[in-house]
């Protein structure tokens, strides 16, 4: 893998069946948006870390708040990963309450030390209220998140999603699947050509 991205190929389009289910608690920006993004995201996998803390942040400030982009977390918890569905949960019982963005932060900062101790209740935990994490520790026990993890990573098998992060555009009536971590130059490129399309 080098790490130039010059002449890294785009994606290519393919038909778009439409997309399905999206959670609002875990999408960003307007649904209006001439771009839509879906990424298919593992909390415990070092490359999709590096997606969210370099690419997605830029990508949130550029396109997403001015309307240009929706975007879409998808959980794609992978099996090889011990604590990736405990964290997902956490992330998505989080997300119905509103808390997101401070936990999905968390969890991807503080990747190398829960990935070694298991303790995803904890990293949650540092940054929300007693009352929330009391609400989500709920949610996580009652299982109800659970069906909507499985719906996600149902959704990025039809994608064929077999590796994260792989994101997901799309665009007047086409789909763009992109495996692995896009430099924000990369994206900025062919978020604008999209944008660009009559």
């Amino acid at each position: 893998m080098s790490g130039g991205s010059e002449g890294a190929p785009l994606p290519a389009p393919q038909s778009d069946a439409g997309l399905a289910d999206i959670d609002p608690h875990k999408a960003f920006g307007s649904k209006n948006a001439p771009v839509t993004m879906e990424v298919f995201s593992d909390f415990q996998c070092p490359a999709c870390k590096t997606l969210f803390t370099t690419t997605n942040r830029r990508l949130m400030d550029d396109y997403v708040t001015n309307g240009k982009v929706y975007l879409i977390h998808r959980d794609f918890p992978l099996p090889m990963h011990a604590y990736s569905r405990v964290a997902a949960r956490y992330a998505r019982a989080a997300a119905l309450l509103g808390k997101v963005e401070p936990v999905e932060q968390a969890l991807f900062q503080n990747q190398e030390k829960w990935e070694q101790t298991g303790d995803v209740d904890g990293t949650v935990a540092a940054v929300l209220s007693a009352a929330e994490i009391t609400k989500v520790r709920a949610l996580v026990k009652g299982g109800t998140v659970d069906p909507l993890i499985d719906k996600d990573y149902n959704l990025g098998q039809t994608y064929r999603v077999n590796q994260t992060p792989t994101t997901v555009f799309h665009c007047k009536g086409q789909t763009y699947p992109f495996p692995g971590v896009m430099t924000y130059d990369t994206l900025k490129t062919f978020l604008d050509q999209l944008l660009s399309q009559k």
